[in-house]
């Protein structure tokens, strides 16, 4: 059977001499994988770039009730990006965004308000031109809310992840006195109605490691994220 759906490309890897295997977030059908030929031809017939992580495409897919691999009869951009593409900083955000909700969205159902804030969000980040600094952090925050562990509070990150195991590894400070130092950022992130202010690339990466440590705490065998050191060289400053 042949379902139309809106897809949102988590990660890919190559399958034999042009083709891969890519895993996508549909919103008719949840996290599917799909074989793709001949995709990565060299010269004009390519058409790997539509399948780079959190590209939003228009599909027509084949289902089968027996699980497993399946194809894609029809596809095209569903949203051609305007500035991701062709930014360090917004293409490295988006590649370790991508590799977060790989590894945390899981479900082969439709669940039509996460593909919505994913969807959305994606485009808001590719229209924004400056002050994105803080998106990757929003991001996060609102999709664990999606995910059933969202907070409620900067204080209820910090305990959490302060009495956790291994909290000390955050950190060369007393745990919980360094953390506290950053309940108030998240409480302004998690309220924000303007643009937050965060002092610097420093205290921005202390609030996504802890933040990603958050996620371990929730997420069975989320395990590391792999993107995060890119991340954190890009974002540096």
């Amino acid at each position: 059977m042949l379902v139309k759906t809106r897809g949102i490309v988590l990660n890919y890897i190559k399958f034999r001499e042009s083709s891969i295997i890519t895993k996508i977030y549909t919103e008719q059908l949840g996290v599917q994988s799909y074989i793709v030929n001949s995709v990565r031809k060299k010269g004009t017939g390519s058409r790997i770039a539509l399948f780079q992580p959190f590209t939003l495409l228009d599909l027509v897919v084949y289902t089968s009730h027996k699980g497993g691999l399946s194809r894609i009869s029809e596809y095209k951009s569903a949203y051609p990006f305007a500035t991701i593409p062709f930014d360090i900083r917004k293409s490295s955000i988006l590649l370790f965004l991508s590799e977060v909700v790989a590894r945390t969205v899981k479900e082969e159902e439709e669940n039509q308000p996460l593909f919505n804030f994913l969807f959305n969000a994606i485009i808001y980040f590719d229209e924004q031109e400056q002050g994105f600094e803080n998106f990757h952090l929003l991001f996060l925050l609102q999709l664990s809310h999606h995910l059933g562990f969202g907070p409620s509070s900067g204080k209820e990150i910090v305990e959490q992840v302060a009495f956790s195991a291994n909290a000390q590894s955050l950190t060369s400070a007393p745990p919980v006195l360094a953390l506290q130092a950053l309940e108030v950022y998240y409480d302004q992130l998690l309220h924000a109605t303007e643009p937050v202010e965060i002092p610097n690339g420093r205290v921005r990466r202390e609030l996504l490691s802890v933040l990603i440590r958050y996620y371990q705490l929730h997420v069975d065998k989320l395990g590391e994220i792999k993107s995060l050191a890119i991340l954190s060289e890009v974002l540096s400053e």
